[in-house]
C-alpha cells in the first residue's frame, strides 16, 4: 500500500557535527515511506557516506517534514526509534491516524502518544476519539448540538432557546475531552 502521508527527515551525526566533516549537515532528505525497515535506511546513510560503525554511529533527526507540529527537541531524537513510531503508528498509510496522532500529541504530547504506539501498536487509535470540527466557527456549541442529539433528546421548536455552547464547554471540561485545532478528542481510557 502506498504512504499518503509523507514524512521526510534529514539525518545527522553527532561524531560528523563535532568533527566539521561534510557530513556534519546531515543527510539528503529520506521520505520514511520509501522504506519498509531501519535496515534499509542505514542502507542508504552508508550510500550517502555514513560510516556507522564509526564516527557517525550517534544519529539524531537534524530537520522533519510533514510531521506532526509538536514542540520536541529533534536533536536528541533517536532517527530509528522516529522511524519505528511512524512505521508501528500506521499514520503513513492512513489519513485519519495522521489526523488523530496529531490531535493526540496536541492534547496529551508527544511522549504520551508514543508510550501508547509502544505499548499498542497500530490498535492505539482504539483510545481516543476525534470530533471533526476544523470548519466550525464554535466548536463547543457544535459538540454541544451532536452530543446532545446522540442522547436521543429531542427539544422541538425550544431547541432554539438552549444554550449548546455552555453545554458542549461543560462536557469538554469534565476531563476526558481536549478541544484540539480540528475538533475535540475524547481519550476512551
Amino acid at each position: 500500500m502506498k504512504a499518503t502521508n509523507k514524512i521526510r527527515i534529514v539525518v545527522g551525526s553527532w561524531g560528523s557535527y563535532n568533527e566539521g566533516n561534510s557530513k556534519a549537515l546531515g543527510s539528503k532528505w529520506i521520505d520514511l515511506d520509501d522504506f519498509d525497515s531501519w535496515e534499509e535506511v542505514a542502507e542508504e546513510l552508508v550510500k550517502q557516506g555514513f560510516e556507522l560503525e564509526t564516527i557517525d554511529e550517534e544519529l539524531f533527526v537534524q530537520d522533519i517534514e510533514g510531521f506532526f507540529d509538536v514542540s520536541i527537541n529533534y536533536d536528541y531524537t533517536n532517527p530509528q526509534q522516529l522511524f519505528d513510531l511512524i512505521k508501528d503508528s500506521g499514520i503513513l498509510l492512513d489519513d485519519n491516524k495522521y489526523d488523530l496522532g496529531e490531535a493526540v500529541c496536541e492534547a496529551i504530547g508527544f511522549d504520551e502518544w508514543s508510550e501508547f504506539v509502544d505499548n499498542h501498536g497500530e490498535d492505539w487509535v482504539d483510545y481516543f476519539c476525534l470530533y471533526d470540527y476544523s470548519n466550525s466557527w464554535n466548536v463547543e456549541r457544535d459538540f454541544g448540538i451532536d452530543q446532545f442529539k446522540s442522547e436521543g433528546l429531542d427539544l422541538g421548536y425550544l431547541e432554539n432557546y438552549f444554550d449548546f455552547e455552555a453545554y458542549g464547554r461543560d462536557i469538554i471540561s469534565e476531563g476526558n475531552y481536549h478541544t484540539v485545532s480540528s475538533g475535540v478528542l475524547e481519550c476512551c481510557y
